[in-house]
Formats: structure tokens, C-alpha cells, sequence
């Protein structure tokens, strides 16, 4: 389920093939992970955001890797944001610095 450089895809398209490979219907799956198949379907679509403990009941569903998948889901939601904000990929190496300065902050 990575994200490679030839094949960007979003979280919901990611969910939709998963589904689709193990060749069951929105229904089935909406069942199994305890959510509303209209909700799935919009997921797939992104015009929702799963929550964390809907993308932990897809990881162990479909048994992959819940770190991974939860990563797929954050970068889309830092890609939108940073489209509605227009901003530029310079913003994401004054974030990733950020991220470090904050986390050694927090070990103190």
C-alpha cells in the first residue's frame, strides 16, 4: 500500500482497491469494520476522512500495516491542506523542522 513516485494515489482510491482485490462489496466491508456502507462509499470517493480507530478497523480488516495506512491517510490530509492554503513545498521543510525542534522540545 506505499505511495511510490509513479503511483500517487489517495487514501480513498488506496481503501477502494484494497476492497476491490479482495473482491468483496462496500456492504460486506462497511459490516465488518462496524461503519455505514453510505460512509465507506464517501471515504473511497474523499468527501469524508476516516477516523483513527476506522483506519485501525481497515488495517486489521484487511490485515496491512496500520502505521502505513494511517501515513497514507495524514499525507492526504497535509495535501489538501496545504492546496486550500496555497502553499508552496517550502512550507513542508519549515514543517519537517518544526517537527524536530517540537519533538526534542518535548523530551525535556
Amino acid at each position: 500500500m506505499a505511495t511510490t513516485k509513479n503511483s500517487v494515489t489517495s487514501f480513498g482510491e488506496q481503501l477502494r482497491t484494497l476492497r476491490e482485490q479482495a473482491e468483496l462489496s462496500l456492504r460486506e466491508v462497511a459490516n465488518e469494520i462496524g461503519i455505514d456502507t453510505s460512509l465507506l462509499a464517501k471515504i473511497e470517493r474523499n468527501e469524508r476522512q476516516a477516523t483513527k480507530e476506522q483506519i485501525k478497523q481497515i488495517a486489521l480488516f484487511f490485515k496491512v500495516n496500520e502505521k502505513q495506512l494511517l501515513k497514507e491517510f495524514l499525507s492526504d490530509q497535509f495535501a489538501y491542506r496545504m492546496i486550500e492554503e496555497e502553499a508552496d513545498l517550502d512550507t513542508f521543510k519549515v514543517a519537517e523542522a518544526k517537527v524536530a525542534y517540537y519533538k526534542t522540545k518535548s523530551k525535556k
